[in-house]
Formats: structure tokens, sequence, C-alpha cells
């Protein structure tokens, strides 16, 4: 995932501290039912489509946008499969960061799915059942999008 400019002005400010960030899944299936999904030029995997939003953006409008700058293809949010707080994570130059993730089932509505900018080696739709290797992050994520179920969020414990 390419770094928003504005990401990179927090950084100068805040040095390498923890940064609380938004982040936005899409998890986007076709007319056929495959899911769409891209192999990640910082890692080589597998992966679903997402990104962080600019500031003021909505999730969905985030969604629509990352899926058509990485993959060319137009899409439409339908719901919202869950919100969850992620593991903190601390990249190669030291940044510590930790996301709110708002993931949303998507449905291509139009275009071709190719490689669309420089985060993608390659995008390609998979069958649900024949899906390459992928992390946790997005099968799980998948499976939840093909649920008709209400949105998942981690359970509170009630107040003390």
């Amino acid at each position: 995932m390419a770094t928003p400019d504005f990401i990179r002005t927090i950084r100068a400010d805040a040095g390498q501290q923890l940064l609380w960030l938004p982040g936005v899944t899409a998890i986007v299936f076709d007319d056929e039912g495959r899911v769409l999904l891209g192999r990640r030029s910082d890692n080589g995997r597998w992966s679903a489509i997402g990104g962080i939003p600019e500031p003021g953006e909505q999730p969905a409008e985030c969604a629509v946008r990352e899926v058509y700058e990485e993959t060319a293809v137009h899409c439409v949010p339908e719901r919202v499969v869950l919100v969850q707080a992620l593991e903190k994570v601390t990249y190669d130059n030291g940044d510590i960061c930790q996301y709110m993730d708002t993931t949303l089932r998507c449905r291509a509505v139009g275009g071709e799915a190719r490689v669309n900018d420089d985060e993608s080696l390659e995008v390609a739709w998979f069958d649900v059942d024949a899906l390459p290797e992928l992390h946790e992050f997005s099968l799980s994520r998948i499976k939840r999008a093909l649920a008709d179920e209400p949105t998942w969020f981690e359970p509170a414990q009630p107040a003390q």
C-alpha cells in the first residue's frame, strides 16, 4: 500500500510513534460469484483490495476509489461486513501503525480487472472454492462477506 501524502506529513511531525489510522477493505464479487484479489507488490502475496481513506472520505467512497485505482474495476459497496481494530504493525522503517478496518462487500459493475497502479503485481478473479494462498485477514473477510449475517464486530465487555 502506497503511503498517502497526508500520512507522510503526519509522520514528519510524529516521528515513528504509533499512528491510529482508518483502513478500508473491499471484498468485490462479480456476477459469477468470483472474488477480486490483487497480488501485492510489497510482499508478493495475494490479498483483498484496500487502503486508507483520504481526509474526509467516507469508507464506501474509499472502497470504490481503491478498487478502481488498484484494479480498474468499478464497484458498488453493498454492505458493511465487519469493523475491527487490528494489531499494531511495525514497518521495516520503524514506523508503527494500528488500523481500524471497515470491510465492505462490493459488487463489480464495470471495468476489466488489470493491474492499474504500482501496488499490485497481478490482479485476478477467483472462484471462492479455488482461492490462492491467502493470509487469514483476507480469507476471514471473504468468508464473512459470503455469509448473510449482520455486521461483525468484537463484542464489548459490560462496563464495570
